[in-house]
C-alpha cells in the first residue's frame, strides 16, 4: 500500500452541511499540488448526519479515511486520533468548518519543502466573529504567551503542518488534558509561521462556546505553566503582608481612642478575605491534583467505533 506524502487531519462535530464543500476544496487543492495525499475525517460523536457523510466519502474516494468515535471526546482528542492514524510524511491539522481555508495548504507545504518541520498558520485577520470573541481570543493568546514555560506563537491555532518526525514525538505524549499548539511548540524543531486570513464559518454555529473556551484556556495554562500555583503563593504573601502592616496601625488607633476598629465588622472582613485566599489556593491545587488523578487512571484517550478500512483489513 502506497504511503501518502501528505495527510490532512480534520476533526468533525456536527458539520453535516460543511463536509461536502470542505472535501471538494481540499481535493482541488491537493490535486493542484500533485503529491499523494489522504484526508482523515475524525467524527467526534456527531449527533447529526456527519457520520454518514463521512462514510459516503470514504466509499467514493480512497483518499478519504474515516475514524468515528464511540462518543464525543473533544476537539483536541479528535485531532490526536487523526495524528495516530495519519501515515503521511507531513501531517496538516485543520478545522472542517472552512474557517481554515484549504487554499493555504500550498503555502504550508512550500515551507515544509524548504526544510521547516513545523509550519503554523498565523491569523492575520479573522472574519465573521463577534467583538467579544475577538477580544477574549486576543487576551487568551497574549496571556498564554506571557505565562507559559514555552514560547507559543500568538494568534496561532491548531492549523499547521508537522513533519513526520514531529508527529511521531507528539504521538508518544499521551497526556489526557491536551493543548496541541503548546505541545507542538514544546517539542522544538525548525518552526516558521505563514500568515493567512481566517474566514467566517461556511455554515452552522461555533463549536467553542464560552464554557469550552474557558476549559480550553484552563488546560493550556495548567499544562504548560506553574503560574496559578505561584499566584496562590503571591496571594498568601500579600495577605500576610497586609496583616503585618495592619497590626501597628490598629494599635496606634486604639491607643488614640479611635472607634474605627471596634465591633465585629472589621473581624468579619478580615476572616472573609483570608478565607477567600485559602479557597482560591485550594481550588488551584485541586485543578493540578485532578489532572494527576486523570493521568493515574490510565484510561485510553478515545474509543473508536469505526476505523479506516485499510486498518481493519490489516488486522
Amino acid at each position: 500500500m502506497e504511503v501518502p506524502s501528505i495527510s490532512i487531519v480534520a476533526p468533525i462535530y456536527n458539520e453535516e452541511t460543511t463536509i461536502p464543500e470542505f472535501y471538494r476544496r481540499v481535493r482541488e487543492v491537493m490535486q493542484s499540488i500533485g503529491d499523494s495525499w489522504e484526508l482523515i475525517l475524525v467524527d467526534d460523536g456527531s449527533q447529526d448526519g456527519s457520520s454518514e457523510r463521512i462514510r459516503e466519502l470514504a466509499r467514493q474516494d480512497h483518499h478519504v479515511r474515516r475514524v468515528i468515535f464511540a462518543r464525543n471526546f473533544g476537539h483536541q482528542i479528535a485531532v490526536t486520533a487523526g495524528l495516530d492514524y495519519a501515515r503521511g510524511q507531513a501531517v496538516i491539522i485543520m478545522d472542517s468548518d472552512l474557517q481554515d481555508p484549504p487554499e493555504t495548504i500550498p503555502d504550508l507545504v512550500q515551507k515544509w519543502r524548504e526544510g521547516y518541520e513545523v509550519v503554523y498558520a498565523v491569523r492575520e485577520k479573522r472574519e465573521g466573529e463577534s467583538w467579544f470573541k475577538l477580544f477574549t481570543a486576543s487576551i487568551f493568546y497574549r496571556l498564554i504567551y506571557r505565562i507559559t514555560d514555552v514560547t507559543i506563537p500568538m494568534d496561532v491555532g491548531d492549523f499547521r503542518l508537522m513533519d513526520r518526525t514531529v508527529v511521531d514525538v507528539i504521538n508518544h505524549m499521551r497526556e489526557k488534558h491536551r493543548f496541541l499548539r503548546g505541545m507542538a511548540a514544546w517539542v522544538g524543531f525548525r518552526q516558521v509561521g505563514v500568515t493567512y486570513q481566517r474566514a467566517a464559518r461556511f455554515a452552522g454555529e461555533t463549536k467553542y462556546p464560552l464554557k469550552k473556551m474557558l476549559k480550553f484556556a484552563s488546560d493550556a495554562v495548567t499544562s504548560f505553566s506553574y503560574f496559578p500555583l505561584q499566584m496562590a503563593t503571591y496571594l498568601g504573601f500579600i495577605s500576610a503582608g497586609i496583616s503585618i502592616l495592619a497590626i501597628p496601625v490598629v494599635v496606634v488607633l486604639r491607643l488614640a481612642g479611635s472607634q474605627a476598629f471596634y465591633g465585629q465588622a472589621t473581624t468579619l472582613l478580615a476572616v472573609l478575605f483570608l478565607g477567600g485566599v485559602q479557597l482560591i489556593s485550594l481550588g488551584i491545587l485541586g485543578e493540578y491534583i485532578g489532572r494527576l488523578y486523570d493521568e493515574a487512571k490510565g484510561r485510553p484517550l478515545y474509543i473508536v467505533r469505526e476505523e479506516p478500512e485499510d486498518v481493519i483489513n490489516e488486522t
